[in-house]
């Protein structure tokens, strides 16, 4: 897909799909299975949007889960020329990007299902569309790896890929005590965080820089929003796979909360549980977590409680002169 062809790319995923694939992507997509569908329902539209399209992805990793489940990973952006509406949203003429994680599981040679998150949002405020509540982070095109090494082509060392996970695991343990059975002092963040770290958020919460950057524009409102997070973790299934310093993990829903309080993100507290989906990657150095990136379906948080964000962008943008593009 960095040399777009309509023609090239159906054929490669007809060559690694299977048939009846089970594709899991982004509000407002849903689930498709096969090749032909995924195709035809959100690659050609994006591709029509964007006639000079390219994907770049600056993280591609593999390994398997504690369930002996082949996973591979990968992240990054597409962009090209935004010339006509996607999904609604109004195109600019200029040049565009939106973000993914998308999670391929493969059972011999062929991908059996997809977990997929498109940054659509991203689009929305590039075009000055966004119609929900100011982002509290940084809104950026998110860059790869500092070290450069995001696409694994060296041998696979499990010793280190385990060790990886195991970390990742640790801290998010420790992470799940705060509020429940303490203060932050409980999360340990300074022991598994390193001092310099980033967090790529997804848009709409933006990103941040270092411990008290990820507490002050994403975990503080989270956690006022939604204290018993982690309170279900029975009722979900993660996949953990690590390659060397990067650790990925894929979940369809792997968060279940509520929101409550004084709401997340501008929305009210309706006081519902929903499932959230998030699909994450770490980058570990010297032992510490130096890079997250980390996307969550937004726009089905939104549509889990009954707002439509597609139409509230509909009516504010309604009068934009689309003849020019």
């Amino acid at each position: 897909m960095y040399d777009f062809s309509e023609d090239e790319v159906k054929k490669q995923l007809d060559t690694l799909f299977h048939e009846e694939a089970i594709i899991h992507l982004s509000h407002p997509f849903g689930d498709l299975k096969g090749p032909v569908n995924f195709y035809n329902k959100s690659l050609k539209p994006l591709f029509i949007s964007m006639p000079d399209l390219e994907r770049r992805d600056y993280i591609v990793i593999a390994g398997k889960t504690e369930m002996d489940l082949e996973w591979v990973g990968c992240g990054g952006f597409f962009n090209g020329t935004f010339m006509k509406p996607f999904l609604d949203i109004p195109p600019t003429g200029h040049l565009a990007h939106m973000r993914f994680h998308e999670f391929y599981r493969f059972k011999g040679d062929k991908i059996i299902e997809v977990q997929a998150l498109w940054d659509i949002p991203e689009l929305m405020m590039q075009s000055n569309s966004w119609p929900m509540a100011p982002t509290l982070g940084r809104e950026w095109c998110i860059p790869g790896p500092a070290t450069l090494d995001g696409i694994s082509d060296q041998p696979y060392d499990d010793h280190k890929s385990n060790s990886s996970v195991k970390d990742v695991m640790d801290m998010l343990t420790s992470m799940k005590k705060h509020p429940s059975e303490g203060g932050p002092e409980v999360m340990r963040m300074d022991y598994y965080w390193h001092p310099k770290m980033n967090w790529y958020g997804p848009s709409g919460i933006g990103s941040s820089r270092g411990i008290e950057g990820f507490r002050n524009w994403h975990q503080i409102p989270f956690l006022n929003s939604m204290p018993d997070r982690g309170k279900y973790v029975k009722d979900i299934t993660y996949h953990f796979f690590g390659d060397c310093d990067y650790v990925g993990v894929t979940g369809w829903p792997n968060m279940i909360q509520t929101i409550s309080h004084d709401g997340w993100m501008g929305i009210a507290p309706v006081n519902k549980k929903i499932e959230m989906r998030s699909l994450d990657f770490w980058r570990l150095e010297n032992g510490k977590i130096r890079e997250n990136w980390v996307m969550v379906d937004i726009l089905d948080v939104y549509h889990k409680i009954g707002v439509d964000v597609f139409a509230r962008l509909r009516e504010f943008n309604k009068a934009k002169n689309m003849k020019g593009y």
